[in-house]
């Protein structure tokens, strides 16, 4: 099965399905942060995966802009995968989101420009949960415009928000996942549940709503479109159908304190607290909106040290530096407070230890020489990247799905009968 890795990072897409099965061919991956001179995901990507993998035509695009990319040169694939970009969506980022319209949301049109090129039978993204609620003032368009793109260019879709503790991981992240699938395969037919037979859940059938995109063009989904969309959801020719999940967790005993190793010496200690007490508390501040609307912003208390009998808490680009979502731990061996790791922040999004410590540098000269990544570059990595044995997961029925032909095409309804009729537009009654 050949893919393409968009907004690839380190590689987490990458590695999570290769390590199921080497029946995944990754023919062109693209990585470039614009933020940064040195393109250290790049070079971290490459030490792991080298450019000889990729045909050479195809070399010269895996770090540039991908704005600049020609979708029309990348070779055929079947599944395009990747965590596109989602500073804009995020919780953690500014006080406001400004969702599609931000700088970075912007690229979500090179997604679809890659799927209107090359028409991949499969589709997995992965995005953070506010997505589907994005943007504030109006809430649901953006995943309402990016349904409309799937429905346009002929793919059913599938979402759903995985809490990766929920499933046995070392770490409490919610993600949305997006699996979209060409409409006239068969598969797309059997009404089917890709998330929940791998991810099992129960449904709130009471919170079943409708609405549909088939009508309405992208404009119109920019300016009026407004819906609730809950944790799961699929959508078939251009109807919408979401209701709310409920997961069906597993017994997990792989918690923070499970990935702890013995600092390799003091640097990670924590020799000041002051400033690390003054964080970590509760907090109540004035804020003004731009137009002119005051409120009271409140954040509760954030553990100190944090409790290594659960699952790690959210791990984020700022992760190590003094603020109160950085984790702060008791070292196994000297039972001083201290920061994680690096190779810590690697184990919480399951990926191999020291996956981030080298990567190799393409120099002027043509040469390549190996690198290596400050801490400050790991932990930024590392927040950036996703829980890659979610993706391991979803591999088996991936690749079923690939291989199946016995599937047969059928409608899409709400199960419970009295399920809101949702239109989704505001003002009109229409569906």
């Amino acid at each position: 099965m050949k893919v393409c890795e968009l907004f690839a990072g380190v590689g987490g897409f990458r590695y999570g399905l290769e390590r199921y099965s080497d029946e995944f061919e990754t023919v062109f991956f693209n990585q470039w942060e614009p933020s940064y001179k040195s393109q250290f995901a790049y070079e971290c990507y490459i030490k792991h995966y080298p450019l000889d993998t990729i045909a050479e035509d195809l070399r010269p695009y895996t770090n540039l802009d991908i704005h600049q990319v020609p979708k029309d040169k990348l070779p055929d694939f079947d599944l395009l995968v990747g965590g596109f970009p989602c500073q804009n969506y995020s919780v953690a980022g500014p006080k406001s989101s400004k969702g599609i319209e931000g700088t970075k949301g912007i690229l979500w049109w090179d997604i679809r420009s890659t799927l209107e090129a090359k028409s991949p039978s499969y589709v997995l993204l992965e995005n953070v949960d506010r997505l589907l609620k994005s943007p504030a003032s109006q809430r649901g368009r953006d995943f309402g415009v990016i349904l409309k793109c799937f429905d346009e260019l002929d793919y059913d879709v599938q979402w759903r928000v995985i809490n990766a503790a929920d499933y046995g991981k070392p770490q409490k992240r919610r993600r949305t996942f997006i699996f979209a699938y060409k409409n006239h395969l068969r598969y797309a037919g059997e009404n089917p549940d890709f998330f929940g037979s791998i991810f099992p859940c129960t449904y709130e059938e009471k919170t079943c709503k409708q609405a549909t995109v088939r009508d309405l063009d992208i404009s119109q989904i920019s300016e009026s479109f407004a819906f609730t969309f809950e944790t799961s959801g699929h959508m078939a020719d251009g109807i919408i159908t979401t209701k709310k999940a409920a997961a069906v967790k597993a017994d997990n005993d792989r918690t923070l304190g499970s990935v702890l190793v013995p600092a390799p010496d003091d640097s990670y200690n924590i020799k000041n607290e002051a400033p690390w007490i003054e964080a970590k508390q509760s907090k109540k501040k004035e804020r003004t909106t731009k137009e002119g609307f005051t409120y009271i912003f409140s954040e509760g208390t954030c553990p100190y040290p944090d409790n290594e009998a659960v699952p790690a808490r959210t791990m984020l680009t700022s992760e190590g530096s003094v603020n109160r979502s950085s984790h702060v731990v008791l070292d196994p061996a000297t039972g001083q407070k201290r920061i994680l790791l690096p190779l810590e922040a690697e184990r919480i999004q399951t990926f191999p230890d020291d996956w981030t410590k080298h990567g190799i540098q393409m120099l002027e000269d043509g040469n390549m020489a190996e690198t290596t990544l400050s801490n400050r570059q790991r932990y930024f990595l590392m927040g950036n990247a996703l829980v890659t044995e979610l993706v391991t997961d979803m591999a088996p029925e991936i690749l079923r799905l690939y291989h199946d032909t016995r599937v047969k095409r059928s409608g899409v309804s709400c199960k419970h009968e009295n399920a809101e009729q949702s239109v989704g537009i505001k003002g009109s009654n229409t569906f």
